[in-house]
Protein backbone atom coordinates (compact mmCIF):
# COMPACT_ATOMS: atom_id res chain seq x y z
CA UNK A 1 0.00 0.00 0.00
CA UNK A 2 1.22 3.46 -0.89
CA UNK A 3 2.01 5.59 2.16
CA UNK A 4 0.49 9.07 2.48
CA UNK A 5 2.65 11.34 4.65
CA UNK A 6 1.60 14.84 5.69
CA UNK A 7 4.36 17.42 6.12
CA UNK A 8 3.39 19.68 9.01
CA UNK A 9 5.44 22.66 7.88
CA UNK A 10 4.01 25.15 10.35
CA UNK A 11 5.63 27.14 13.14
CA UNK A 12 2.78 26.84 15.67
CA UNK A 13 2.65 23.45 17.41
CA UNK A 14 -1.00 23.66 18.51
CA UNK A 15 -2.09 24.30 14.92
CA UNK A 16 0.09 21.44 13.69
CA UNK A 17 -1.47 19.00 16.16
CA UNK A 18 -5.01 20.05 15.22
CA UNK A 19 -4.27 19.72 11.50
CA UNK A 20 -2.67 16.32 12.14
CA UNK A 21 -5.82 15.12 13.90
CA UNK A 22 -7.97 16.16 10.96
CA UNK A 23 -5.52 14.63 8.47
CA UNK A 24 -5.56 11.31 10.35
CA UNK A 25 -9.35 11.29 10.03
CA UNK A 26 -8.89 11.75 6.29
CA UNK A 27 -6.55 8.79 5.87
CA UNK A 28 -2.97 9.96 6.42
CA UNK A 29 -0.49 7.19 7.33
CA UNK A 30 2.64 9.04 8.46
CA UNK A 31 2.94 12.37 10.31
CA UNK A 32 5.95 14.56 9.66
CA UNK A 33 7.27 17.18 12.02
CA UNK A 34 8.36 19.55 9.27
CA UNK A 35 11.59 21.51 9.40
CA UNK A 36 9.87 24.85 10.22
CA UNK A 37 8.05 23.16 13.10
CA UNK A 38 11.23 21.57 14.43
CA UNK A 39 13.12 24.86 14.18
CA UNK A 40 10.26 26.63 15.95
CA UNK A 41 9.43 24.11 18.67
CA UNK A 42 12.45 21.80 18.75
CA UNK A 43 12.04 18.18 19.81
CA UNK A 44 8.89 19.15 21.68
CA UNK A 45 7.12 18.98 18.32
CA UNK A 46 8.17 15.34 17.87
CA UNK A 47 7.27 14.46 21.46
CA UNK A 48 3.82 15.98 21.15
CA UNK A 49 3.15 14.16 17.89
CA UNK A 50 4.19 10.89 19.51
CA UNK A 51 2.03 11.62 22.56
CA UNK A 52 -1.04 12.45 20.48
CA UNK A 53 -0.52 9.73 17.86
CA UNK A 54 1.10 6.75 19.63
CA UNK A 55 0.34 4.27 16.83
CA UNK A 56 1.54 6.35 13.87
CA UNK A 57 4.88 6.65 12.16
CA UNK A 58 6.40 9.98 13.14
CA UNK A 59 8.87 11.49 10.70
CA UNK A 60 11.36 14.11 11.89
CA UNK A 61 12.48 16.27 8.96
CA UNK A 62 15.74 17.28 10.61
CA UNK A 63 17.44 18.06 7.27
CA UNK A 64 20.62 16.90 8.96
CA UNK A 65 23.87 18.03 7.32
CA UNK A 66 26.34 17.21 10.10
CA UNK A 67 26.57 15.34 13.43
CA UNK A 68 24.25 12.68 12.04
CA UNK A 69 24.36 10.44 15.08
CA UNK A 70 23.51 13.21 17.55
CA UNK A 71 20.54 14.50 15.56
CA UNK A 72 19.12 11.05 14.87
CA UNK A 73 19.51 10.13 18.54
CA UNK A 74 17.64 13.19 19.79
CA UNK A 75 14.83 12.73 17.25
CA UNK A 76 14.49 9.01 17.96
CA UNK A 77 14.44 9.52 21.71
CA UNK A 78 11.71 12.14 21.23
CA UNK A 79 9.59 9.56 19.41
CA UNK A 80 10.52 9.75 15.73
CA UNK A 81 10.54 6.48 13.79
CA UNK A 82 11.93 8.04 10.59
CA UNK A 83 14.61 10.76 10.50
CA UNK A 84 15.52 12.74 7.38
CA UNK A 85 19.16 13.43 6.50
CA UNK A 86 20.27 15.51 3.51
CA UNK A 87 21.87 13.79 0.54
CA UNK A 88 24.30 16.67 0.19
CA UNK A 89 25.85 15.78 3.55
CA UNK A 90 29.10 13.83 3.84
CA UNK A 91 29.01 10.03 3.59
CA UNK A 92 30.34 9.77 7.15
CA UNK A 93 27.41 11.84 8.40
CA UNK A 94 24.98 9.47 6.70
CA UNK A 95 26.81 6.39 7.99
CA UNK A 96 26.75 7.71 11.53
CA UNK A 97 23.06 8.56 11.18
CA UNK A 98 22.37 4.98 10.09
CA UNK A 99 24.29 3.59 13.07
CA UNK A 100 22.35 5.80 15.48
CA UNK A 101 19.10 4.88 13.81
CA UNK A 102 19.75 1.18 14.31
CA UNK A 103 20.72 1.78 17.92
CA UNK A 104 17.66 3.88 18.82
CA UNK A 105 15.04 2.35 16.54
CA UNK A 106 14.69 4.91 13.77
CA UNK A 107 14.88 4.45 10.02
CA UNK A 108 16.80 6.89 7.82
CA UNK A 109 15.42 8.74 4.82
CA UNK A 110 17.83 10.71 2.63
CA UNK A 111 16.49 13.86 0.97
CA UNK A 112 18.03 14.63 -2.43
CA UNK A 113 17.08 18.32 -2.39
CA UNK A 114 20.03 20.29 -3.79
CA UNK A 115 21.82 17.22 -5.18
CA UNK A 116 22.87 17.64 -8.82
CA UNK A 117 23.39 13.99 -9.79
CA UNK A 118 20.28 12.65 -8.10
CA UNK A 119 20.41 9.15 -9.57
CA UNK A 120 24.08 8.71 -8.77
CA UNK A 121 23.65 9.95 -5.21
CA UNK A 122 20.58 7.76 -4.71
CA UNK A 123 22.60 4.70 -5.66
CA UNK A 124 25.42 5.76 -3.33
CA UNK A 125 23.26 6.28 -0.25
CA UNK A 126 21.37 3.06 -0.91
CA UNK A 127 24.73 1.28 -0.81
CA UNK A 128 25.47 2.98 2.53
CA UNK A 129 22.36 1.36 3.98
CA UNK A 130 19.64 4.02 4.18
CA UNK A 131 16.01 2.91 4.34
CA UNK A 132 14.32 5.44 2.07
CA UNK A 133 15.19 8.04 -0.54
CA UNK A 134 13.19 11.24 -1.00
CA UNK A 135 12.98 13.09 -4.29
CA UNK A 136 12.09 16.59 -3.16
CA UNK A 137 11.11 19.59 -5.28
CA UNK A 138 11.71 22.61 -3.04
CA UNK A 139 9.13 25.33 -2.48
CA UNK A 140 11.08 27.92 -4.46
CA UNK A 141 11.34 25.50 -7.39
CA UNK A 142 7.61 24.78 -7.13
CA UNK A 143 6.91 28.47 -7.61
CA UNK A 144 8.54 28.14 -11.03
CA UNK A 145 6.28 25.14 -11.80
CA UNK A 146 9.16 22.63 -11.64
CA UNK A 147 7.92 19.03 -11.19
CA UNK A 148 11.04 16.85 -11.46
CA UNK A 149 8.98 13.81 -12.46
CA UNK A 150 11.59 12.47 -14.89
CA UNK A 151 14.30 12.63 -12.21
CA UNK A 152 11.95 10.75 -9.88
CA UNK A 153 11.32 8.10 -12.51
CA UNK A 154 15.04 7.58 -13.06
CA UNK A 155 15.70 7.30 -9.31
CA UNK A 156 12.94 4.73 -8.85
CA UNK A 157 14.41 2.61 -11.64
CA UNK A 158 17.92 2.87 -10.21
CA UNK A 159 17.32 1.80 -6.61
CA UNK A 160 15.64 -1.06 -4.80
CA UNK A 161 14.48 0.76 -1.66
CA UNK A 162 11.24 2.76 -1.33
CA UNK A 163 11.33 6.24 -2.85
CA UNK A 164 9.31 9.14 -1.47
CA UNK A 165 8.09 12.06 -3.58
CA UNK A 166 7.64 15.52 -2.10
CA UNK A 167 7.02 19.01 -3.36
CA UNK A 168 3.70 20.62 -4.25
CA UNK A 169 1.81 17.35 -4.62
CA UNK A 170 -1.98 17.31 -4.60
CA UNK A 171 -4.94 15.32 -5.92
CA UNK A 172 -4.15 16.43 -9.47
CA UNK A 173 -0.49 15.37 -9.44
CA UNK A 174 -0.12 12.28 -7.23
CA UNK A 175 -1.05 9.89 -10.04
CA UNK A 176 1.92 11.11 -12.07
CA UNK A 177 4.46 10.48 -9.30
CA UNK A 178 2.91 7.11 -8.53
CA UNK A 179 3.33 6.19 -12.19
CA UNK A 180 6.98 7.23 -11.89
CA UNK A 181 7.43 4.69 -9.09
CA UNK A 182 7.05 6.59 -5.81
CA UNK A 183 5.84 4.51 -2.86
CA UNK A 184 5.63 7.29 -0.27
CA UNK A 185 3.64 10.41 -1.13
CA UNK A 186 4.53 13.44 0.97
CA UNK A 187 1.89 16.18 0.87
CA UNK A 188 2.20 19.53 2.59
CA UNK A 189 0.16 22.58 1.61
CA UNK A 190 -2.63 20.72 -0.19
CA UNK A 191 -3.55 19.37 3.26
CA UNK A 192 -2.22 21.87 5.80
CA UNK A 193 -3.56 24.93 3.95
CA UNK A 194 -6.98 23.44 3.25
CA UNK A 195 -9.96 24.99 5.00
CA UNK A 196 -11.37 21.47 5.40
CA UNK A 197 -8.31 19.32 6.13
CA UNK A 198 -10.13 16.00 6.52
CA UNK A 199 -11.98 16.43 3.24
CA UNK A 200 -8.83 17.50 1.38
CA UNK A 201 -6.94 14.50 2.78
CA UNK A 202 -9.68 12.09 1.73
CA UNK A 203 -9.61 13.42 -1.81
CA UNK A 204 -5.83 12.94 -2.01
CA UNK A 205 -6.13 9.48 -0.45
CA UNK A 206 -8.69 8.59 -3.10
CA UNK A 207 -6.46 9.94 -5.87
CA UNK A 208 -3.65 7.73 -4.55
CA UNK A 209 -5.75 4.59 -4.12
CA UNK A 210 -7.37 4.93 -7.55
CA UNK A 211 -4.23 6.34 -9.21
CA UNK A 212 -6.39 8.97 -10.82
CA UNK A 213 -6.39 12.72 -11.35
CA UNK A 214 -9.02 14.41 -9.20
CA UNK A 215 -9.50 18.05 -10.11
CA UNK A 216 -9.69 20.57 -7.32
CA UNK A 217 -10.28 24.33 -7.40
CA UNK A 218 -7.00 25.11 -5.61
CA UNK A 219 -3.48 23.76 -5.13
CA UNK A 220 -2.55 23.85 -8.80
CA UNK A 221 0.90 25.09 -9.73
CA UNK A 222 0.66 27.30 -12.78
CA UNK A 223 3.02 27.59 -15.74
CA UNK A 224 3.47 30.35 -18.31
CA UNK A 225 0.20 29.73 -20.13
CA UNK A 226 -1.93 29.80 -16.99
CA UNK A 227 -0.63 32.99 -15.40
CA UNK A 228 -3.77 34.96 -16.20
CA UNK A 229 -5.96 32.23 -14.69
CA UNK A 230 -3.89 32.22 -11.51
CA UNK A 231 -3.91 36.01 -11.15
CA UNK A 232 -7.68 36.09 -11.60
CA UNK A 233 -8.01 33.94 -8.47
CA UNK A 234 -5.93 36.07 -6.12
CA UNK A 235 -6.26 39.58 -4.73
CA UNK A 236 -3.82 42.47 -4.93
CA UNK A 237 -3.13 42.06 -1.18
CA UNK A 238 -2.23 38.40 -1.84
CA UNK A 239 0.19 39.54 -4.56
CA UNK A 240 1.66 42.32 -2.42
CA UNK A 241 2.34 39.78 0.34
CA UNK A 242 3.87 37.38 -2.16
CA UNK A 243 6.19 40.15 -3.42
CA UNK A 244 7.18 41.25 0.10
CA UNK A 245 5.13 44.45 -0.19
CA UNK A 246 6.70 45.43 -3.53
CA UNK A 247 4.88 46.35 -6.74
CA UNK A 248 2.01 48.38 -5.24
CA UNK A 249 1.04 51.48 -7.22
CA UNK A 250 0.54 54.21 -4.63
CA UNK A 251 -2.35 56.59 -5.12
CA UNK A 252 -3.94 54.69 -8.03
CA UNK A 253 -7.57 53.82 -7.29
CA UNK A 254 -10.43 52.10 -9.11
CA UNK A 255 -12.89 54.30 -10.98
CA UNK A 256 -15.65 51.69 -10.69
CA UNK A 257 -17.35 51.05 -7.35
CA UNK A 258 -17.24 48.18 -6.73
CA UNK A 259 -14.04 47.78 -8.69
CA UNK A 260 -13.88 45.68 -11.83
CA UNK A 261 -11.09 43.10 -11.57
CA UNK A 262 -8.22 43.86 -13.91
CA UNK A 263 -5.65 41.35 -15.13
CA UNK A 264 -3.43 41.69 -18.18
CA UNK A 265 -0.02 42.54 -19.58
CA UNK A 266 0.99 46.15 -19.89
CA UNK A 267 1.27 48.34 -22.95
CA UNK A 268 3.00 51.45 -21.62
CA UNK A 269 2.42 55.09 -22.54
CA UNK A 270 4.23 58.24 -21.49
CA UNK A 271 2.58 61.61 -22.20
CA UNK A 272 2.20 65.12 -20.82
CA UNK A 273 -0.62 66.22 -18.56
CA UNK A 274 -3.76 66.54 -20.71
CA UNK A 275 -2.07 65.38 -23.94
CA UNK A 276 -4.31 62.48 -24.87
CA UNK A 277 -2.86 61.72 -28.32
CA UNK A 278 -0.50 58.88 -27.32
CA UNK A 279 -3.01 57.20 -24.96
CA UNK A 280 -5.56 57.08 -27.79
CA UNK A 281 -2.96 55.91 -30.34
CA UNK A 282 -2.00 53.13 -27.92
CA UNK A 283 -5.49 51.65 -28.24
CA UNK A 284 -4.77 50.86 -31.90
CA UNK A 285 -1.49 49.19 -30.94
CA UNK A 286 -2.90 47.23 -27.99
CA UNK A 287 -3.64 43.52 -28.30
CA UNK A 288 -6.74 41.86 -26.94
CA UNK A 289 -6.36 41.32 -23.20
CA UNK A 290 -3.62 43.91 -22.69
CA UNK A 291 -3.78 46.76 -20.17
CA UNK A 292 -2.85 50.29 -21.25
CA UNK A 293 -0.71 51.83 -18.50
CA UNK A 294 -0.24 55.61 -18.76
CA UNK A 295 2.06 58.07 -17.04
CA UNK A 296 0.76 61.60 -17.59
CA UNK A 297 2.82 63.15 -14.85
CA UNK A 298 0.22 62.62 -12.09
CA UNK A 299 -1.64 65.51 -13.71
CA UNK A 300 -5.17 66.82 -13.30
CA UNK A 301 -6.19 67.22 -16.95
CA UNK A 302 -7.83 64.06 -18.28
CA UNK A 303 -6.02 61.97 -20.88
CA UNK A 304 -8.82 59.38 -21.03
CA UNK A 305 -12.59 59.40 -21.29
CA UNK A 306 -15.73 57.81 -22.68
CA UNK A 307 -14.75 57.55 -26.34
CA UNK A 308 -11.36 56.00 -25.60
CA UNK A 309 -13.15 53.53 -23.34
CA UNK A 310 -15.65 52.60 -26.03
CA UNK A 311 -12.74 51.94 -28.40
CA UNK A 312 -11.16 49.58 -25.85
CA UNK A 313 -14.41 47.73 -25.21
CA UNK A 314 -14.88 47.08 -28.92
CA UNK A 315 -11.27 45.95 -29.34
CA UNK A 316 -11.08 43.77 -26.22
CA UNK A 317 -8.49 45.77 -24.29
CA UNK A 318 -8.55 44.53 -20.68
CA UNK A 319 -8.39 47.92 -18.94
CA UNK A 320 -6.50 51.13 -18.31
CA UNK A 321 -4.31 52.40 -15.46
CA UNK A 322 -3.46 56.10 -15.39
CA UNK A 323 -1.01 58.00 -13.22
CA UNK A 324 -2.94 61.12 -14.06
CA UNK A 325 -6.55 62.06 -14.68
CA UNK A 326 -9.59 60.38 -16.21
CA UNK A 327 -13.07 61.77 -17.00
CA UNK A 328 -16.55 60.54 -18.09
CA UNK A 329 -16.52 58.29 -15.06
CA UNK A 330 -20.29 57.73 -15.10
CA UNK A 331 -20.20 56.23 -18.60
CA UNK A 332 -17.10 54.17 -17.85
CA UNK A 333 -18.90 52.74 -14.83
CA UNK A 334 -21.95 51.91 -16.94
CA UNK A 335 -19.73 50.12 -19.45
CA UNK A 336 -18.13 48.12 -16.64
CA UNK A 337 -14.68 48.80 -18.05
CA UNK A 338 -11.81 48.23 -15.58
CA UNK A 339 -10.28 51.69 -15.15
CA UNK A 340 -7.90 52.91 -12.46
CA UNK A 341 -6.51 56.41 -12.08
CA UNK A 342 -4.91 58.85 -9.66
CA UNK A 343 -7.27 61.75 -10.40
CA UNK A 344 -10.74 62.40 -11.79
CA UNK A 345 -11.38 65.63 -13.70
CA UNK A 346 -13.90 66.84 -16.31
CA UNK A 347 -11.23 68.88 -18.05
CA UNK A 348 -9.30 67.35 -20.97
CA UNK A 349 -6.33 68.88 -22.71
CA UNK A 350 -5.34 68.77 -26.37
CA UNK A 351 -3.94 65.93 -28.53
CA UNK A 352 -0.48 67.42 -29.11
CA UNK A 353 1.26 64.09 -29.68
CA UNK A 354 4.19 64.46 -27.31
CA UNK A 355 5.24 61.25 -25.60
CA UNK A 356 6.07 57.61 -26.33
CA UNK A 357 4.42 54.20 -26.48
CA UNK A 358 6.03 50.96 -25.35
CA UNK A 359 8.78 52.48 -23.19
CA UNK A 360 9.66 52.02 -19.53
CA UNK A 361 7.55 54.31 -17.38
CA UNK A 362 6.77 55.06 -13.75
CA UNK A 363 3.21 54.56 -12.58
CA UNK A 364 2.19 55.02 -8.97
CA UNK A 365 5.84 55.00 -7.98
CA UNK A 366 6.50 51.64 -9.67
CA UNK A 367 8.55 50.91 -12.76
CA UNK A 368 6.44 49.37 -15.52
CA UNK A 369 7.74 47.81 -18.72
CA UNK A 370 5.89 46.44 -21.71
CA UNK A 371 4.67 42.93 -20.93
CA UNK A 372 4.68 43.30 -17.14
CA UNK A 373 1.54 41.91 -15.52
CA UNK A 374 -0.97 44.35 -14.05
CA UNK A 375 -3.58 43.32 -11.49
CA UNK A 376 -6.21 45.66 -10.08
CA UNK A 377 -9.12 45.28 -7.67
CA UNK A 378 -10.89 47.13 -4.87
CA UNK A 379 -7.63 47.44 -2.89
CA UNK A 380 -5.63 49.05 -5.71
CA UNK A 381 -3.18 48.06 -8.43
CA UNK A 382 0.04 46.01 -8.42
CA UNK A 383 2.61 45.40 -11.14
CA UNK A 384 4.47 42.11 -11.50
CA UNK A 385 7.68 42.07 -13.60
CA UNK A 386 7.09 39.72 -16.53
CA UNK A 387 10.23 37.72 -15.69
CA UNK A 388 8.73 36.85 -12.29
CA UNK A 389 5.10 36.43 -13.31
CA UNK A 390 4.89 32.63 -12.99
CA UNK A 391 6.71 32.63 -9.66
CA UNK A 392 4.68 35.49 -8.16
CA UNK A 393 1.39 34.01 -9.37
CA UNK A 394 2.18 30.75 -7.57
CA UNK A 395 3.41 32.52 -4.44
CA UNK A 396 0.22 34.61 -4.36
CA UNK A 397 -1.84 31.42 -4.60
CA UNK A 398 0.19 30.08 -1.69
CA UNK A 399 -0.71 33.17 0.36
CA UNK A 400 -4.36 32.80 -0.65
CA UNK A 401 -4.44 29.14 0.39
CA UNK A 402 -2.79 29.82 3.76
CA UNK A 403 -5.33 32.54 4.49
CA UNK A 404 -8.15 30.09 3.74
CA UNK A 405 -6.92 27.85 6.54
CA UNK A 406 -6.49 30.75 8.99
CA UNK A 407 -9.96 32.04 8.11
CA UNK A 408 -11.41 28.62 8.92
CA UNK A 409 -9.69 28.58 12.32
CA UNK A 410 -11.00 32.07 13.11
CA UNK A 411 -14.52 31.00 12.18
CA UNK A 412 -14.21 28.13 14.65
CA UNK A 413 -13.84 30.67 17.43
CA UNK A 414 -10.19 31.69 17.45
CA UNK A 415 -8.72 35.09 16.59
CA UNK A 416 -5.96 36.13 14.22
CA UNK A 417 -3.63 36.96 17.10
CA UNK A 418 -4.18 33.58 18.70
CA UNK A 419 -3.84 31.61 15.47
CA UNK A 420 -0.53 33.27 14.62
CA UNK A 421 0.68 33.46 18.22
CA UNK A 422 1.70 37.05 17.60
CA UNK A 423 3.07 37.84 21.04
CA UNK A 424 5.31 34.79 20.90
CA UNK A 425 6.71 35.82 17.53
CA UNK A 426 7.23 39.52 18.14
CA UNK A 427 10.79 40.57 17.48
CA UNK A 428 12.88 40.52 20.62
CA UNK A 429 14.30 43.96 21.33
CA UNK A 430 17.88 44.16 22.51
Amino acid sequence: MVVLQVALDLVQLDRAIQIAKEAVEGGVDWLEAGTPLIKSEGMRSVRELRKNFPDYEIVADMKTMDVGAAEVEMAAKAGATVVIVMGTSDDETIKDAIRAGRKYGARIMVDLLGVEDKVGRAEEVEALGVDYICHHVGVDQQMLAVTGVEDLRSICKAVGIPVAAAGGLNSETVAEVLDAGAEIIIVGGAITKAAKVTEATRIIRKAIDTRSVIKTSLFKKYGDKEIREALQKVSTPNIADAMHKKGVMLGIRPVNVPAKKLVGQALTVRCADGDWAKPVEAIDKAKKGEVIVINSGSGHMAVWGELATWSCVKKGVAGVVIDGAIRDVDTIQQLGFPAYARNISPHAGEPKGFGEIGVEIECGGQTVQNGDWIVGDESGVVVIPKARAKEVANRALDVFERENRIREEIQRGSTLGKVLELEKWEKVQG
